[in-house]
């Protein structure tokens, strides 16, 4: 599968009203099977994470049909293009050494 650099994916920031450690570990590991979901992260303690997702191929309904158990709710909404999604994994050495050069 090629994907272009630019495109768009969308980012919920979120928080949860019933959630804990391990429903949370279950729950982000049922969202990163789907290929549809790019980036995935809740946690259980804090009651918070984010999803980046392609909306175009995953409703949001869905995605929060998904998680409804966790009762979610939309802190912020991002738009994120995929190249920035992949800069924003490199590790500090390899941005530091980017800036360097």
């Amino acid at each position: 599968m090629t994907v272009r650099p630019e495109k768009r994916l969308t980012k919920l920031v979120l928080r949860f009203g019933s959630i804990d450690w391990e429903r949370a570990m279950g729950k982000q590991y049922e969202l990163l099977k789907d290929e549809r979901v790019w980036r995935a992260f809740i946690n259980g303690y804090a009651k918070n994470g984010f999803v980046v997702f392609d909306e175009e191929a995953l409703p949001r309904e869905e995605l929060l049909e998904k998680l409804s158990e966790l009762k979610p709710e939309i802190k912020r909404e991002e738009t994120v293009t995929v190249g920035e999604l992949i800069e924003s994994s490199y590790s500090w050495n390899n941005l530091l050494g980017r800036m360097e050069s």
